[in-house]
């Protein structure tokens, strides 16, 4: 079984790639499936961001709910390492990093979403490049301090998913870009110019937090 897990802040592409790759290897016969954020879900359920004191038992889930699905490839939209980079970022808090790299150490593949997708603003939930930026510095700098391996993932359209099926397929020790007209440029499927996508973790996270007050 390969785990793999996608990190990324806001704007950087990371759900929708995650429901790509899952449909592509779908595609190709080979058992995956797709892992949601649980922190997304949590909001969503309670009508609000979570406090700061919250976050250790959401990550905590979102650990268990990648390492209780049973599938060849297992594709977790994202890991309690989001949480744990939020947690610093709008608490101040560091002490989720450990156990969240101790649970990074235990997948596969991890992928970082490179920065080179246009940052949109929605014109409310989204913060700004700025923290996107700053999502991406902290979890390089825990990533390389803690040694465990990531590969950046780069491209627009359909460029992401092939790069992303490629680092699959070297994990997997298989071929996953066969000629298939699904995955060739310009095909008009598996576009992802920029990342729109409504149900994005950090839009709903800094939406409620901001509704919250802060508080």
């Amino acid at each position: 079984m390969l785990t793999v897990s996608l990190l990324g802040g806001e704007s950087s592409g990371k759900s929708t790639l995650a429901r790509q790759l899952h449909a592509a290897l779908q595609a190709q016969g080979i058992d995956s499936a797709l892992v949601p954020e649980h922190l997304r879900e949590w909001c969503e359920a309670a009508g609000r961001a979570p406090q700061a004191h919250e976050q250790a038992a959401i990550a905590v889930e979102q650990t268990r709910l990648i390492e209780a699905t049973r599938a060849e490839v297992v594709i977790a939209d994202t890991t309690a390492l989001m949480v744990a980079a939020y947690s610093e970022l709008y608490f101040n808090d560091r002490t989720l990093w450990p156990e969240a790299l101790a649970a990074q150490r235990r997948m596969g593949l991890t992928l970082l979403m490179g920065l080179d997708l246009p940052w949109v603003s929605d014109g409310f939930f989204r913060d700004s490049p700025d923290v996107r930026e700053a999502t991406d510095a902290v979890l390089r700098r825990e990533l390389q301090g803690a040694g465990i391996g990531f590969q950046t993932v780069y491209g627009q359209g359909t460029q992401r998913l092939r790069a992303a099926l490629r680092a699959v397929g070297a994990a997997l020790g298989r071929e996953l870009l066969p000629d298939d007209p699904l995955l060739r440029e310009g095909s008009g499927r598996w576009q992802c110019e920029s990342c729109s996508d409504p149900d994005c973790e950090h839009r709903l996270f800094s939406a409620l937090l901001a509704r919250r007050g802060g508080d």
